[in-house]
């Protein structure tokens, strides 16, 4: 535990040092959200945390690049990017089919299912039938939105603009169930006060169409940095500071098979 709580320091010291003392490196502009705990979340201080932030932090150390985390809510993530508003995407995005026809994706840096969540021992079937009027909570513009509403179309669905927002409904009783990838379900809300008497239900959702295959940094089409932060990823696998990061935040090894 010294050892990984060693190497996460190196590596977020290492990006602090490149951000103040090199000016003459390119910065390096990230899109990062905020309102997605453990990924990220922003401290009663104003600073950002959380595994994303840890990431990009670490992901500017390795290409000697200063770091810029941009604050960006998340239905305007790949506008603003394309609007370049800031260089790449760091804020747990599903590598899709449909982004992909509006931006490249590095290959993944993490892997992880995605399930529904209701209050225990709620019965609702995971049918189109047995979802018809039941109110299903959603970030809005996720992979989540696009799964739920090709198999579930006679649902309540309601969209909102940050996680916390649907948990907080959820809890209002103003949602029967939401949809929520199994990490941030467990450590942003099941594990918390605030999801007490609440529980996973049915299994792991499967639609590589609608729920993409894996995690990716968001580039612009054509942009050499695709390739740069593939080598970036590669090499923070490699030298044990991704695994520093996962274990700062996870029990079990998020990058997937």
């Amino acid at each position: 535990m010294k050892l990984t709580k060693t190497l996460v320091a190196s590596a977020l010291t290492a990006a602090t040092l490149i951000a103040g003392g090199m000016a003459s490196a390119e910065t390096l502009r990230l899109g990062v959200e905020g309102a997605y705990p453990p990924f990220s979340k922003k401290e009663a201080d104003g600073s950002l945390s959380g595994f994303d932030i840890d990431i990009a932090k670490a992901l500017c150390a390795e290409l000697e690049r200063e770091c810029e985390l941009v604050e960006q809510e998340w239905d305007g993530m790949i506008p603003a990017l394309l609007a370049n508003k800031y260089d790449a995407i760091v804020a747990s995005m599903s590598i899709t089919e449909d982004r992909k026809k509006k931006v490249d994706f590095t290959n993944k840096y993490y892997d992880t299912p995605t399930r529904f969540i209701a209050k225990e021992g709620a019965q609702f079937e995971l049918t189109k039938e047995g979802t018809a009027g039941v109110k299903i909570g959603l970030l809005r513009g996720t992979t989540m939105q696009c799964y739920v509403e090709k198999h579930f179309p006679d649902a309540d669905i309601k969209l909102y603009n940050t996680q916390e927002d649907v948990f907080a409904d959820l809890v209002a009783g103003r949602l029967d169930m939401q949809v929520n990838n199994t990490l941030q379900a467990i450590d942003g809300f099941l594990n918390t006060d605030q999801g007490q008497g609440f529980a996973f239900l049915g299994g792991n959702l499967d639609d590589v169409a609608c729920l993409g295959e894996g995690t990716g940094i968001a580039v612009r089409k054509g942009d050499s940095l695709t390739a740069e932060l593939n080598a970036a990823i590669e090499a923070i696998r490699a030298d044990g500071t991704y695994k520093a990061i996962n274990d700062k935040y996870f029990a079990i090894d998020i990058y997937g098979k």
